[in-house]
């Protein structure tokens, strides 16, 4: 079954494998908030374990705010987990501060011998939007341009091409007029693990964010999966393609995990009722799997994680999803 909580509403998630089993982790609140909106200021991040991505052991909750006055004390959202080369387990996730209202978004970092208790390294904060490159990001909070200053959903990997790390997160670009065509992936390097260094965003355009990005290899082909709301495609993106604005999850290919990235033709990967999955991640376990949360409507919210779809790559490289037969999540 999928990752269902009774009492709480759960949202977006990631996975690492340790080589034995899949951990899950994902954003959690209390459904007795009673309005699902709520969620993001009254959040947790959850853990759970499975052998085969359907039948989840629920673990409880794993990492949350800091108690006191932080860059983190208001929220933890969304993030990554990798196995560095100190032996630990690091998870990278996004922090916002009481002080800032929830409006300024910046990069944490924790350390874990067992995947389920996590400390923050330092203080927590890994990296904001600072140094040379800082001015090819929305640096600041810009009211009725855009909701808050973008700075999350890192997604880490290892360079494929040399030695460190490579860190992917949603952000935005300056001056730019159309609020959606504003939304950038932001780009960050480490040898490390914990010192960043901020390089150019990788891509920038078509939507007003791409949110959770999730950039991976299959068969020689670099994917960068994002998702967004109908109501962020840009005019020029939306008058480009042959269908109407839809909210759900797509993905850009690139020549190599830097780039040059474009969005991939076609309609969007990963979109529809009835569960209206969002953030989705790709998973290879005995093939290619995509699973995320069932968002429902805005009426009725769901806030499960579904069970996973097959993937398929055809001829051309480009991604498919086959949906298997599912009663109502």
């Amino acid at each position: 079954m999928a990752i269902h909580l009774e009492d709480k509403w759960i949202w977006d998630s990631w996975y690492v494998h340790d080589s034995v089993r899949w951990h899950g982790y994902f954003l959690q609140a209390d459904r007795s908030l009673g309005d699902p909106r709520l969620r993001h200021r009254n959040v947790s991040i959850g853990h759970a374990v499975s052998d085969d991505l359907v039948n989840w052991e629920l673990l409880g909750t794993c990492f949350a705010p800091f108690g006191g006055p932080a860059f983190d004390d208001e929220t933890t959202w969304t993030g990554s987990v990798v196995h560095g080369d100190d032996g630990r387990w690091h998870l990278f996730y996004t922090g916002t501060s009481k002080a800032e209202d929830a409006k300024v978004q910046r990069i944490g970092h924790a350390v874990s011998d067992d995947l389920h208790n996590w400390q923050r390294v330092g203080d927590g904060l890994c990296l904001d939007l600072e140094g040379p490159n800082a001015g090819l990001y929305e640096v600041t909070y810009t009211p009725g341009h855009w909701y808050e200053r973008a700075m999350r959903d890192p997604w880490v990997m290892r360079d494929p091409d040399g030695e460190g790390w490579l860190m992917y997160f949603t952000a935005r670009a300056p001056g730019i007029e159309e609020a959606n065509e504003g939304g950038a992936i932001g780009f960050a390097t480490s040898r490390d693990l914990v010192t960043w260094t901020l390089e150019p965003p990788v891509f920038v355009g078509a939507f007003g964010h791409h949110e959770v990005p999730q950039v991976l290899e299959i068969a020689g082909r670099w994917y960068c999966l994002f998702c967004c709301s109908a109501g962020n495609w840009s005019k020029a993106y939306a008058a480009a393609v042959s269908q109407e604005p839809v909210t759900g999850s797509h993905y850009l290919v690139g020549d190599g995990p830097r780039g040059p990235w474009r969005v991939a033709p076609g309609d969007f990967l990963d979109s529809g009722a009835p569960i209206n999955r969002y953030a989705a991640r790709i998973l290879d376990a005995d093939g290619l799997k995509i699973l995320g949360f069932a968002r429902g409507t805005t009426e009725n919210f769901i806030g499960i994680v579904t069970d996973p779809d097959d993937v398929t790559v055809d001829a051309d490289g480009l991604l498919h999803v086959v949906p298997r037969v599912r009663e109502a999540e």
